[in-house]
């Protein structure tokens, strides 16, 4: 039986490799291929580079895999601080959020197979297909807000339960409710207010980024020992 510094650390790995991981298909990608309002130049950025947006593909596919390990990580060392919040944890962690990304990956082979020149597609002048690849890409960003929702209310009972824990320090809990409430805030304005998003946005993102100290915390120190760990074997 693991103690609880062993699971804090266990936890933090795979929040850790899911952090490193997740940037490389939600920004680095889109920001190589997609060329805002140009449907052309960006369909032709897609055709040089089609492994690119695989890479993209692959990444986030890979990271809300380790989202299903991690939450159940987090389930198993919180559990004993209180049950529902920690269901609440896997829940809106995993069993929302993680559905929501596989099939939103559909937009991007959607992108992918308009711009690959299939004769299927050959009742379409090239100019319509390249707007359909960049209209899925588009619909594909939409859907990364919508489950950002969940990525934001996650937070809130993991924050919680690390607020409660005794073995984290409170301080990154109340650091977590920060971050969750700003990914659900910008979320919710890009869309629904979408004249406001980009300002409120810009507001948010350092406030998102308040979700960064516990990764590092638990993967490095993981966490206070309980007194219960005295006697596990």
């Amino acid at each position: 039986m693991r103690t609880t510094k062993q699971q804090a650390r266990h936890a933090g790995l795979l929040y850790l490799v899911l952090g490193l991981i997740a940037p490389i298909g939600l920004l680095y990608v889109p920001g190589k291929l997609i060329v805002s309002g140009n449907a052309t130049a960006t369909a032709d950025n897609i055709r040089a580079s089609e492994w690119l947006l695989r890479v993209g593909i692959a990444s986030e596919l890979i990271h809300q895999t380790i989202a299903v390990f991690l939450v159940l990580a987090l389930y198993r060392l919180f559990r004993a601080v209180n049950e529902t919040h920690a269901r609440q944890l896997v829940i809106l962690g995993a069993l929302v959020s993680v559905p929501i990304v596989f099939v939103n990956v559909l937009n991007e082979i959607a992108a992918l197979a308009l711009v690959s020149g299939a004769g299927y597609l050959s009742a379409f002048e090239t100019p319509q297909l390249d707007a359909l690849a960049y209209l899925f890409l588009h619909v594909h960003d939409q859907g990364i807000t919508v489950v950002s929702i969940f990525w934001g209310l996650w937070l809130l009972p993991f924050g919680l339960l690390v607020i409660r824990s005794g073995f984290i320090p409170r301080v990154l809990g109340v650091l977590l409710l920060i971050a969750g409430t700003a990914y659900v805030v910008a979320a919710f304005a890009t869309l629904v207010l979408p004249r406001y998003a980009t300002l409120i946005s810009q507001i948010a993102l350092p406030f998102e980024v308040a979700e960064l100290p516990i990764i590092f915390w638990l993967a490095i120190w993981g966490a206070r020992s309980r007194p219960t760990d005295v006697t596990a074997v």
